[in-house]
This record gives C-alpha cells, sequence and structure tokens, in this order.
C-alpha cells in the first residue's frame, strides 16, 4: 500500500514540473503582446511548486523577480550587468537586483 502511494505521490509531483515549464513557455510565448498575462502565468507556476512542493528549475527561477513575482525577459523587462564574478539582474519594474555567480573565461 505504501508503494502505491510513493508512486502517486511522484506522478502528481511529475504532472506538477510539466504544467510548470508549460506555463513559462506560455509567458515566454505571450510577453510581446500581453505582459500581465505572462505574470500571471509566472505566479500561477509559482503557486503550483508551492502547493506540490515542487521546486522550479535554476534556468527558471532566473525568469522571475523575486520582488514583484513578474516574468524577466532580458532587454524588456529586466537589465543584466556583467561584473568580476557574478552577473547583476535588475527588475525594471520594482528596481529588486539579483546576483548570481558565473565564471568568466579565463585568458591563458
Amino acid at each position: 500500500m505504501a508503494r502505491i502511494k510513493k508512486k502517486q505521490k511522484n506522478l502528481i509531483k511529475d504532472i506538477a514540473t510539466e504544467r510548470i515549464e508549460y506555463l513559462f513557455k506560455l509567458a515566454g510565448q505571450n510577453y510581446s503582446s500581453h505582459p500581465d498575462r505572462s505574470d500571471r502565468y509566472v505566479a500561477l507556476a509559482r503557486r503550483i511548486g508551492m502547493r506540490y512542493r515542487v521546486r522550479l528549475p535554476a534556468y527558471l527561477k532566473r525568469r522571475v523577480c523575486k520582488g514583484c513575482n513578474s516574468f524577466l525577459v532580458p532587454g524588456n523587462s529586466s537589465r543584466i550587468r556583467l561584473h568580476g564574478r557574478y552577473m547583476t539582474m535588475t527588475c525594471l519594474k520594482c528596481g529588486k537586483e539579483m546576483r548570481y555567480p558565473y565564471r568568466a573565461d579565463k585568458k591563458s
């Protein structure tokens, strides 16, 4: 009986991750025409993740502002600047700055 519940839980988490990825895909497609709708898709994806205890993958987590939960598109809704060892992404709606480490190529 415990094995069946474990399988069901894994199936539910897999479905939740698929829905999250699909909502981010829709947010990217609709951003140019409906930026408000993209923000709503991102909010729904985050709620699904919280409800089913599924983490957003790192490549999707970087597309969300941690201050106002809006969908970030480099050049339109966010500004990216490269510093020594990290990248700074600034949300143009709320002004929140997020830093992400990156490895710069070394000159040899």
